[in-house]
């Protein structure tokens, strides 16, 4: 195991931006970055024993700086979509940027947690990264800090831990939101990958904003049913109102036995290297993204990435819970601290 630190160059402010190599004795390395708490690169092994960047990214800070589609982007305060972007906690209104038409998504573009630079501390096979976030900072109360520690196992699990503490009640939904090519970063489409979801539920959405209407609906009979294997491809372009509404796969699922334990929610393959992720977490709920909006140029390597080139299983409580009766409990504060865990563990067949 090894942590190694590397010069990233430096933001647009002149700040230093650094690279950790987080290694293993089984051939996986996974790279991130203070800025952002981006997760750069993850090389796992393929069947042949060739090491492959399964994560889409960029060569250089400047990407990063701009990284309008989020690539391995720690996103918060919160991730996925607000309402109206407002909420209130105890009557109290709060008021967040409007950057998804009339809604928020995922904080704010431009300031939020994925352009800021962290603290960073390393260990002997994880590197933990702090942020603290003044009340009022980005619409939000409490006095905060955010740590997201990274680690790699033995086992080729990539495991991230979030925490975060307030000194008043106060609004957090985080996520990591890494694109995955199993098939390698520059591989082209995904729709070939074998997903299988454990999730026999999942949220409808009202229209193209992708705001969820409240209803927690079966997937049974749907294109939205991954419980046996198929690919991503099967269904994806389905006669089917809810997948019209966002050109595709952009829906929270909801997490079958979820109960604050560690669940295995999903399990993907590609057919090319024979690279498997398990993923699992302790949040209720995940965005299954297929990249149906993705586009970015002057990627790692040079690459082009296009739409469904790459897929998000994006750990979260679900999208605007904070406005809706009956989602779980987005809401941390003295007496509760944010705490939770997602692993995306890979083999190879």
């Amino acid at each position: 195991m090894a942590v190694k630190k590397e010069a990233f160059g430096q933001n647009s402010n002149g700040v230093p931006v650094y690279a950790y190599h987080i290694s293993n004795n089984a051939g996986m390395e996974v790279v991130v970055l203070n800025f952002g708490c981006i997760i750069k690169n993850i090389f796992v092994p393929d069947k042949n024993g060739n090491k492959v960047d399964v994560n889409l990214g960029f060569d250089d800070i400047k990407g990063y700086e701009v990284n309008s589609c989020f690539l391995g982007a720690t996103v918060g305060p919160t991730a996925n979509r607000i309402a109206n972007a407002k909420y209130k906690i105890d009557d109290r209104e709060f008021i967040l940027p409007v950057n998804d038409g009339p809604n928020n998504l995922h904080t704010d573009m431009a300031n939020g947690f994925h352009k800021r630079i962290w603290d960073a501390e390393e260990g002997d096979n994880c590197v933990k990264f702090t942020l603290k976030s003044a009340d009022g900072d980005l619409g939000f109360s409490g006095n905060r800090v955010f740590e997201v520690t990274f680690t790699v196992t033995e086992a080729n699990e990539l495991k991230l831990h979030y925490h975060a503490t307030s000194d008043a009640k106060t609004l957090i939904n985080m996520t990591n939101h890494a694109y995955f090519n199993l098939s390698g970063h520059n591989s082209g489409s995904i729709l070939d990958h074998k997903l299988v979801l454990n999730s026999t539920k999942f949220t409808p959405v009202i229209d193209s904003a992708a705001i969820p209407t409240g209803e927690i609906a079966s997937v049974v009979g749907t294109p939205f049913d991954f419980t046996s294997e198929k690919t991503i491809g099967q269904d994806i372009n389905a006669d089917d109102q809810q997948l019209k509404y966002v050109g595709g796969y952009d829906h929270n699922y909801c997490i079958d036995g979820a109960d604050g334990t560690m669940k295995v929610f999903a399990t993907a393959t590609s057919p090319v290297t024979g690279i498997s992720m398990k993923c699992s977490t302790d949040l209720p709920g995940f965005q299954l993204y297929v990249g149906n909006f993705l586009a970015a140029e002057n990627a790692k390597g040079g690459a082009t990435y296009k739409a469904r080139e790459g897929f998000c299983l994006e750990t979260q409580v679900y999208p605007n819970s904070i406005n809706q009766a009956g989602f779980p409990d987005c809401v941390y504060g003295p007496e509760r601290d944010y705490d939770n865990t997602t692993i995306y563990q890979f083999s190879n067949k």
